[in-house]
């Protein structure tokens, strides 16, 4: 296929005069109750906005009860136990129930428009992660209620968080309930990957990809390599609090520490995690208000690559104060302040987009202002904080307090604000009034400013973080009331800003056409089935710079202006290139999901709650519900290739390497080994604070058994290989069912291995760190257990054959991988000690 290929309209050949009726037929979104069986981006998009907005408005509820507590000294208002619990939930929901969940709920809904794409790859898998985390975050609210939220801190320290300090099931609800949301966002992520490289309009190269494309492909990026840290931390956390297994019980061999590391590699990555889209938000915005092209455009992307490359060096920036060693410190330091640098980068651009440009004064206008004037002072103040004797003079004070909130809501909520005013047109062609965005600004912006910018000065008086009250006579009294002040302001504005927005969602639908004259795809005309055909790009700003597009897009006269096989399509393109290469089928609306993500927020609430019987069923609901989904999916294709346009036929949908599941799964395997590599780190964490290794009582299993189990494994591993050659026949299921004998039995070897060295995980952490280790080996063997049995099923139900190979081949790489993985947790147990002692 050449270049000329996909540069050639359509020509006029007859087509179907119905062909636009059936496309609608295909995508149309269902009503009444049956909505909620929706899987359409636009759909999930907007209810994830929804719930994501709703979190901001109870986290900012809690936020209100928290400074009416501190606007006096002495104040009873909150007991010190009901404080903590507030705390706690403010700083929880608004980092892991609104930040983060807004940015993909953001994306979800704009980049397939966007990218010029009918639907991301996996739109089941994103309303699965939805549903997951709209019923587990709203159940994990309502432990407020009932006396049972979390009180350790949205940071949630060791030993304060041990059954030692918190023996209720608080701390529980915040891990397993944080657990599966992060799980959640990594799904979101997962879609957002392999969307953002394989489902562009052909032409749109990743040099002329949108600047919001990019940020979210590097915050997806990002995702997968921060959050697994902060899943293993948690999964290590509730272990310690249900087994006993001492992980951070110092007294024990454990060390709160370990702690800290975990979840700052997670917590200083997830500040920009939470930065990087509203960056992206922000060059996709500024463009528009100034009528001119992005100035740096090609600066700005390596900048949003180096930012999110420097974040992971950063995690020891809230660990200063821990006993670092000076080399360490000096390095964390050293990164705190470089990462500056390709901030101010994007920063610059952004004022000299706006100097070179007209600027039209409206509402996004205002937010984008406000946000550059907060976020450099939060960056000022965070360079401030990088300086060693500095932050060890304000490590714990309210000046952190302020700096976290300038460079966050700053940083964030601002160009939310924006983006929620720019794109609002999109759902119904409504704007919101243009006289009341004055005052939300007004309100927000002066309430926020007087609200944190006198908290840098309570710091610097003294005053400490997480404090319920203070006495009278230490001079913070008048800096504390003016605080209050300032966020209720802050909440004025947030509330008329809500009031306007549902007066505007009320307004009739009108066609939104393109309100700002924006040079992005979003703003083609679009349907559920997204643009009328698939748009054929040559340029960085398409709607600038190919003022003919529009009306050809709408007239059906590019690519796939109809449904090609009765089902939901969209074209697969090369990662890099954009060429054509596939056409990708897409599942349709589907109650699977909803079912799979009740029964996994309904397993990990009820198992805290240690409702163990109920919780298990809601758990094989969970499974059956993700199998039933599977079921239907990758049987054989409907037509071996398809006509797309007058002048493309493509081939339908890819098997192996070049499938969007094949690189699904791989993501998913390269989250899975970064959670491992968390459990290993934690191993030689707690090795290396050993005098002698292994500790006195302790040893390691007899060498025959770990060899024994790496054989089985390295065998279950050539059978699947094996198998792929007999697709379509009957050995296949039969060789699957004797390699998951062997993964059975390898596993069992390990078991007994440990058994016979007398390993006992309550005694020592360092036995404990072992325990963990091999119990996510025996977690994969449970999945494998299942996969395998799937695919057995599948394979002599005639569902796997060469066209349809996609179970086979994402089971494969899942095997090889557990392969891979109890290998090398079999080298890293037995030497580890060799070198440490």
């Amino acid at each position: 296929m050449t270049s000329t290929d996909h540069q050639t309209l359509p020509s006029s050949l007859p087509r179907p005069e119905d062909e636009l009726e059936r496309l609608d037929a295909v995508w149309k979104t269902p009503t009444g109750w049956r909505f909620f069986s929706s899987v359409n981006n636009t759909n999930i998009g907007l209810l994830y906005i929804g719930t994501a907005l709703l979190f901001f408005v109870l986290a900012g509820i809690l936020g209100l009860m928290m400074r009416a507590q501190l606007a006096v000294p002495d104040n009873t208002l909150l007991s010190a136990s009901t404080y903590n619990q507030v705390f706690t939930m403010h700083g929880t929901v608004m980092m892991f129930l609104f930040a983060i969940p807004v940015v993909e709920a953001l994306a979800v809904y704009l980049l397939p428009n966007m990218l010029g794409a009918r639907d991301l790859p996996f739109p089941r898998l994103s309303a699965y992660a939805y549903w997951a985390y709209a019923i587990g975050g709203l159940a994990f609210f309502c432990t407020l209620f009932v006396g049972l939220a979390p009180d350790g801190g949205w940071f949630m320290y060791p030993p304060l968080t041990g059954m030692e300090y918190s023996p209720g099931l608080n701390a529980d609800f915040w891990l397993l309930g944080i657990g599966f949301i992060e799980i959640s966002a990594i799904a979101g992520a997962i879609e957002l990957i392999v969307g953002i490289l394989f489902t562009r309009a052909p032409g749109m190269t990743l040099s002329r990809m949108p600047v919001y494309a990019w940020a979210m492909l590097v915050v997806g990026v990002m995702i997968v390599f921060a959050f697994p840290a902060i899943i293993a931390g948690t999964a290590l956390l509730e272990m310690e609090r249900a087994f006993d297994w001492p992980f951070f019980i110092a007294d024990r061999g454990g060390d709160p520490i370990l702690w800290q590391h975990l979840f700052w590699f997670f917590g200083h990555p997830e500040v920009y995690i939470i930065f990087l889209p509203a960056a992206g938000m922000v060059s996709t915005m500024i463009p528009t208000i100034a009528g001119t092209p992005l100035v740096g455009r090609k600066s700005i992307i390596v900048a949003l690559v180096a930012v999110g490359f420097f974040s992971f060096a950063l995690w020891a920036h809230h660990m200063f104060t821990a006993g670092l060693g000076v080399m360490e410190m000096s390095f964390v330091s050293a990164a705190s302040m470089a990462v500056a640098v390709p901030t101010g980068i994007q920063v610059f651009a952004w004022i000299a987009t706006l100097w070179r440009g007209k600027v039209r004064v409206n509402a996004p206008t205002l937010f984008l202002l406000g946000f550059m004037f907060i976020f450099v002072l939060g960056g000022l103040t965070g360079v401030m904080v990088a300086v060693l004797p500095f932050d060890w003079q304000v490590h714990d004070t309210y000046f952190i307090v302020a700096h976290l909130h300038y460079v966050l809501i700053g940083g964030m909520v601002f160009p939310v604000f924006a983006g929620l005013y720019y794109w609002l047109p999109l759902i119904k062609g409504q704007k919101m009034s243009e006289r009341v965005a004055r005052w939300v600004f007004g309100l927000m912006f002066g309430g926020f400013n007087i609200a944190f910018f006198t908290m840098h000065i309570t710091g610097l008086l003294g005053m400490p973080r997480r404090v319920y009250t203070y006495d009278a006579g230490l001079g913070w009294n008048a800096l504390n009331m003016v605080s209050t002040v300032g966020a209720f302001i802050l909440a004025a504005g947030v509330l008329l800003f809500i009031v306007d927005l549902a007066l505007t969602l009320r307004k009739p639908e009108k066609e939104a056409g393109n309100p700002w004259n924006a040079p992005t795809l979003e703003w083609l005309p679009s349907e559920d089935y997204g643009n009328r055909s698939i748009p054929m790009i040559t340029s960085d700003d398409p709607l600038w710079e190919q003022p003919s597009l529009s009306p050809e897009v709408e007239a059906g006269q590019h690519y796939l202006p109809f449904t090609a096989t009765g089902r939901r399509e969209t074209i697969a393109t090369s990662p890099v290139a954009a060429e054509p290469r596939y056409l990708m089928i897409l599942p349709g609306d589907s109650w699977w999901p909803l079912i799979a993500a009740a029964g996994t927020a309904g397993f990990f609430l009820l198992l805290t709650i240690k409702m163990i019987g109920i919780a298990w069923i809601c758990g094989i609901t969970a499974v059956a519900a993700t199998m039933a989904w599977l079921w239907q999916l990758d049987r054989e294709q409907p037509m071996a290739r398809a006509r797309v346009s007058d002048s493309l036929v493509l081939p339908v949908g890819a098997t192996g390497s070049a499938s969007q599941s094949w690189w699904g799964t791989m993501i998913m395997l390269v989250v899975d080994a970064t959670i491992f590599a968390s459990f290993v780190f934690a191993y030689i964490h707690i090795s290396m604070r050993l005098n002698v290794c292994p500790p006195p009582g302790a040893a390691l299993p007899d060498p025959v058994w770990p060899l024994l189990s790496c054989g089985l494994l390295v065998a279950g591993s050539a059978l699947i290989a094996l198998s792929k050659r007999f697709i379509g026949s009957w050995p296949m299921p039969l060789l699957v069912l004797v390699a998951l004998a062997c993964v059975a039995a390898a596993f069992g070897f390990d078991l007994n291995g440990y058994r016979l060295a007398g390993l006992d995980p309550k005694e020592h952490a360092w036995s404990a760190a072992i325990a963990a280790i091999v119990s996510y080996q025996g977690l994969h063997v449970v999945v494998l257990a299942l996969s395998g049995l799937f695919l057995a099923a599948r394979g002599w139900c005639g569902y796997v054959g060469h066209a349809s190979r996609a179970t086979i081949d994402n089971v494969a790489l899942m095997w090889h991988y557990t392969t891979l993985q109890g290998i090398a947790a079999a080298a890293a147990i037995h030497f580890v000690p060799m070198v440490m002692g």
